[in-house]
């Protein structure tokens, strides 16, 4: 049964790259009736797909500007999440925040991969927060990748982005 599973699974990837797939299987590990992990040739089209569909989702009223993030964790499970702004702004949460959360709150410990869109013409970087948050979950190999409404643009480091972060306490 999982293998009939698998091979359809791996036609609908292959053919649709349908987010509701991914969705889908999402819930279903979540729900525990498979232990499985979406596997695709296509990891960052996987983690884009997210981090739009994440996006569409932002509540940013003030700035209009909508934000998404996706994760890769070590466990070959994806977690995403979105801005939510707040009217007394130090209380907004930014994209990669929403999804840490959700991979913690899930039990993973590390990000293999973080891709973070914005909805906009030009690439962004996660801000000094979050580039600490992300250090805290990652290590040497963790791959950031920036995306904007025409694709990923650029895939770099968390030590080119935030080459002094805290390690120690």
């Amino acid at each position: 049964l999982i293998k009939k599973i698998n091979s359809v699974i791996a036609f609908l990837a292959n053919n649709l790259c349908n987010l509701t797939i991914l969705t889908l299987l999402y819930e279903i590990k979540l729900k525990k009736h498979l232990n499985y992990k979406v596997i695709d040739m296509n990891i960052e089209q996987n983690l884009l797909n997210l981090a739009r569909q994440a996006a569409k989702n932002a509540y940013a009223p003030y700035s209009k500007f909508c934000v998404g993030a996706a994760i890769l964790g070590k466990n070959g499970n994806y977690y995403y999440g979105c801005n939510v702004e707040n009217i007394s702004y130090p209380n907004g949460t930014c994209a990669e925040t929403g999804a840490i959360a959700a991979m913690v709150s899930n039990g993973e410990r590390h990000i293999e991969k973080i891709l973070i869109y914005a909805d906009s013409q030009t690439l962004i970087t996660p801000c000094g927060a979050c580039l600490q948050r992300i250090a805290e979950f990652a290590d040497n190999s963790t791959q950031i990748l920036l995306a904007d409404k025409s694709g990923i643009k650029k895939n770099v480091s968390l030590t080119d982005l935030f080459p002094c972060s805290f390690k120690e306490f």
